[in-house]
């Protein structure tokens, strides 16, 4: 097994991925969509293995989205059985990484088993100190939004905030990352240059790269070049570089 070296320059503080073309592979290959998705999770399994390796602090995965429920029944039922394979088979080895597992996203929609995996991963692995891995599951960033609004909205109509107190730092107390920080970098793998409704308002000053890779081909050997190619970029957060000519 190949261990990852640490990339040159400083590291993200965090990462998340829009973990796209699992289906496009599949079908290259005359195999069904559920195929591609199987393939799609070693990946998983090889980025979180490197993100541990090199140091990284955080690393969220958008593993389903609100509007995966569209999907056709089989392949959503599909995709249910694979995210409790993942639970069941890969805990133990997380818990080993020293890996800090959580799921946000609504959890009314789901079946009760995987909301009692999802919280037994949680507990298990609440205590560990290495990297915070955050799946997005059911998530979709509008709901998220809307429903930080609604809880602002109701506490302003009952007397318990003035409106004229909301500021984006309070907003962001409302949201699922409200304890992390927000991404500094977003990839996109197969080719694809959206957001997809991934993480919105986190992600108003990340850097972004869109990679031509499907997902289940990305590595963690090109996961550490990401990382590398956010270490060039200059970040300005909407002011100008200290050395600029005025």
């Amino acid at each position: 097994m190949t261990v990852m070296t640490r990339p040159s320059g400083s590291l993200p503080q965090h990462v998340a991925i829009i973990m796209d073309g699992n289906g496009r592979w599949a079908q290259r290959r005359r195999l069904p969509r559920q195929a591609g998705h199987v393939a799609g999770v070693s990946a998983v399994r090889d980025v979180v293995r490197a993100a541990s390796e090199v140091g990284l602090s955080n690393l969220t995965l958008y593993a389903f989205s609100s509007e995966n429920w569209k999907r056709p029944k089989l392949e959503v039922n599909h995709l249910m059985g694979l995210f409790r394979l993942y639970f069941r088979d890969d805990l133990q080895d997380l818990v080993d990484r020293n890996v800090r597992i959580r799921v946000i996203g609504s959890r009314d929609r789901v079946a009760r088993d995987i909301r009692t995996m999802i919280e037994e991963a949680e507990s298990a692995t609440l205590r560990n100190t290495g990297l915070n891995l955050t799946l997005a599951f059911d998530y979709g960033a509008q709901e998220e939004i809307c429903a930080a609004a609604r809880e602002l909205a109701r506490a302003a109509l009952e007397g318990r905030l003035n409106p004229e107190a909301i500021t984006p730092e309070l907003f962001s107390t409302r949201l699922f990352t409200n304890d992390l920080p927000e991404p500094d970098l977003i990839i996109r793998t197969s080719g694809e240059h959206r957001l997809s409704n991934f993480l919105l308002w986190q992600s108003a000053y990340a850097e972004l790269l869109f990679v031509d890779t499907l997902w289940p081909d990305f590595s963690g050997k090109e996961f550490t070049g990401a990382l590398e190619q956010f270490a060039q970029r200059d970040r300005r957060f909407g002011a100008v570089a200290s050395d600029a000519v005025a």
